[in-house]
C-alpha cells in the first residue's frame, strides 16, 4: 500500500518476485489490528488483502465494547501492536474498521507505520476491479468522498506560515488556503461525477423501460460476494461473464435472457455484499444496486461450502444490505450454491437447516431442474389466466403474446386467434378489450 497523490493510503500490487522469477519478500507485509467484542476472526480481511495483492504477516485483537475513541484501541495494546508489528517486518497496518481521521493519524503517530482501514482497503479492490466507464465513476465518487474528510493535515507543514490562529481578516496562511483548495476541487469534482452518474441512470432507465415494455419477469441474483453469482448466470444462459476466485470480481450488472419451458426471463447478475459494507459504496452504486430493488424476485445465492457461522454471518449481512438499498421486501428465493462440496452428510444437516432453500451446484449443474421449478412456481402465483379472441389484424399482438406467454393454447377460427394463456397481471390488463 503506497500513498496516493490525494496523500491517502492504497494496496500496492505486486508479491515482491525478483527479475528471474524466484519469489522474494512481499512487497507490502500487512499487521491486521481489531477491536471486537468477542472472538478474534480476521479470515474475511485477510481474504480482502489477498484480492489485493498483500501479505498478512500477523494481527492482533483486542477484546472491548466499543474502539477507543482516539486510537481505536488502548494504550496497553498499541504498545503490544507496535513490537508485534516491527518483530514481523510489516511495513503497513490495517484496520479491520473504517477509522475516523483522528483515529488514523494518532495511530500513524504512535506505531510509526501507515495505517490502512477496510473501507479503504475495499475501495481500492473496487478501483482495481472496475472496468466500465459506470464503474470507474461509480469508484471514483467513492473515493473522494471517503477521502473528502480526511483532508485535513495534509499540508500541515504550512500552517505556521498562518500567522495568528483566530481565524481573523488576513490571517490566513498558504497551508489553510491549500486545503480549502483542495476540498473545493474534490466538492468540484463529486459534484460533477454525480452529474455524469445521473446520465448514467436515465440512459439505464431508458434501456429498463424498453426491457419493462416487454413485460419480461426479471430476476436478480444477489448474495456475499464469491458466492458463485456469476457461474450461476453463466450455467443457467450460457453467458461468458468472467469468472474469478477473488473478492468483488464482477462490479458491473450483466442481464442475460433465461428460458424455462418456453417462457423468457431475464437475469441479473449483481455486485457482491460484504460484512461493514462501506456506505460510500452503496450510496455511489446505487445505481447498479437498483437492478436488486427493481428484481420481481430476488435470487439469495449463498455458498454453501463455508462454515455454518460463517454461512449465517454472510446471509445476515446480505439480509441487511437489501434492507439498506430497499430491497428488503422483494420476493427472494434462498439458493444454497456449490453443494458439489459438501459429502451425503453435510447436505443433509444442510437441507435440515433451510428446509425451503433450493441447493445447485452452478459448477455441475447439479439441482437446475429444481431452481428451475421453483422459479416458474414463484413466478406462477402472479399469472392470471386468459381466454382471448384477437383479429387476424392483431399479428403483432400474437406475436407478443407468445414472447410473454411461454405456453400458450391457441386455435384459428373464422372471426380470429382464440388463445388461452397465462399471463404477468400487467400484461393481461393490456389485452382486457380482446377478452372473451
Amino acid at each position: 500500500m503506497e500513498r496516493s497523490r490525494n496523500g491517502r493510503t492504497a494496496p500496492t500490487r505486486g508479491n515482491g518476485s525478483s527479475p528471474n522469477g524466484t519469489t522474494g519478500r512481499a512487497k507490502q507485509r500487512a499487521y491486521l489490528i481489531a477491536a471486537l467484542e468477542d472472538g478474534d476472526d480476521l479470515a474475511e480481511l485477510r481474504e480482502l488483502l489477498r484480492t489485493a495483492g498483500v501479505a498478512v504477516v500477523g494481527q492482533a485483537v483486542q477484546h472491548r465494547d466499543k474502539p477507543h475513541p482516539n486510537t481505536y484501541l488502548g494504550p496497553g495494546k498499541l504498545e503490544e501492536v507496535k513490537v508485534a508489528a516491527k518483530a514481523a517486518d510489516a511495513n503497513v497496518v490495517v484496520c479491520d474498521d473504517e477509522l475516523s481521521p483522528r483515529q488514523e493519524r494518532n495511530l500513524e503517530k504512535e506505531l510509526g507505520l501507515s495505517v490502512v482501514d477496510r473501507t479503504a482497503t475495499i475501495l481500492d479492490i473496487f478501483a482495481s476491479h472496475a472496468n466500465t466507464a459506470e464503474g470507474k465513476l461509480q469508484v471514483e465518487l467513492a473515493q473522494l468522498e471517503y477521502n473528502l474528510a480526511r483532508m485535513r493535515g495534509l499540508w500541515t507543514h504550512l500552517e505556521r506560515l498562518g500567522g495568528v490562529s483566530s481565524g481573523g481578516f488576513a490571517t490566513r496562511g498558504p497551508g489553510e488556503s491549500q486545503i480549502e483548495t483542495d476540498r473545493r476541487l474534490a466538492r468540484d469534482r463529486i459534484a460533477a461525477l454525480r452529474r455524469r452518474l445521473e446520465h448514467v441512470k436515465s440512459t439505464r432507465a431508458v434501456q429498463r423501460a424498453e426491457r419493462e415494455r416487454a413485460h419480461l419477469p426479471q430476476i436478480a441474483l444477489a448474495g456475499y460476494t464469491n458466492a458463485g453469482k456469476s457461474t450461476l448466470l453463466n450455467a443457467m444462459t450460457g453467458a461468458e461473464v468472467g469468472v474469478r476466485n477473488r473478492l468483488f470480481h464482477t462490479l458491473d450488472p450483466t442481464t442475460r435472457q433465461l428460458q424455462i419451458d418456453g417462457r423468457p426471463y431475464l437475469l441479473t447478475d449483481t455486485v457482491g455484499f460484504i460484512r461493514k459494507l462501506p456506505h460510500q459504496l452503496v450510496d455511489a452504486f446505487g445505481a447498479t444496486l437498483e437492478e436488486t430493488t427493481r428484481a420481481d424476485l430476488v435470487l439469495h445465492v449463498v455458498d454453501s461450502s463455508a462454515e455454518e457461522e460463517d454461512r449465517l454471518g454472510m446471509m445476515r449481512a446480505v439480509e441487511d444490505t437489501l434492507e439498506e438499498i430497499g430491497a428488503g421486501e422483494r420476493p427472494r428465493l434462498l439458493v444454497l450454491n456449490k453443494i458439489d462440496q459438501l459429502d451425503p452428510e453435510q447436505r443433509r444437516e444442510l437441507r435440515h437447516r433451510h428446509p425451503d432453500a433450493i441447493m445447485v451446484s452452478a459448477m455441475t449443474q447439479e439441482g437446475f431442474d429444481d431452481l428451475r421449478d421453483a422459479i416458474e412456481q414463484a413466478f406462477a402465483r402472479t399469472l392470471k389466466s386468459v381466454e382471448l379472441m384477437l383479429p387476424y389484424s392483431e399479428g403483432g399482438r400474437l406475436a407478443e403474446l407468445h414472447d410473454v406467454a411461454g405456453d400458450l393454447h391457441r386455435e384459428d377460427t373464422a372471426e380470429g386467434v382464440h388463445v388461452v394463456a397465462r399471463l404477468p397481471a400487467a400484461v393481461a390488463e393490456r389485452y382486457s378489450r380482446f377478452s372473451v
